[in-house]
């Protein structure tokens, strides 16, 4: 039985480093995408558009500005969307277990 314990603690620190390596990885990856906008934006000027969702709890807050708005907007809610299905479906699954 002390056995089977530590085998449970070992993979709980895997699996608890496995998921900082992975929001660290998403902080970089974000980091990089702002880094190539900004000098994207400085090299070829003009003016870009944003659109984006932000979660508040339940409740989502759509934003976009400029020419394309409108699409990315749609694609941003679209994502959201899949998101939260796939929350739904990774939570009920985690129930079973």
């Amino acid at each position: 039985m002390l056995r089977s314990e530590e085998e449970t603690e070992e993979e709980g620190i895997s699996i608890s480093s496995r998921l900082f390596a992975l929001i660290a990885l998403g902080f970089v990856l974000v980091f990089v995408g702002i880094v190539v906008l900004a000098v994207a934006a400085i090299v070829f000027g003009g003016s870009g558009s944003v659109g984006g969702v932000i979660f508040i709890g339940p409740i989502p807050i759509v934003f976009g500005a400029g020419p394309d708005a409108a699409w990315l907007i749609l694609i941003s809610v679209v994502l959201a969307v899949l998101s939260m299905i796939v929350f739904l479906v990774m939570s009920r699954r985690l129930r079973k277990y």
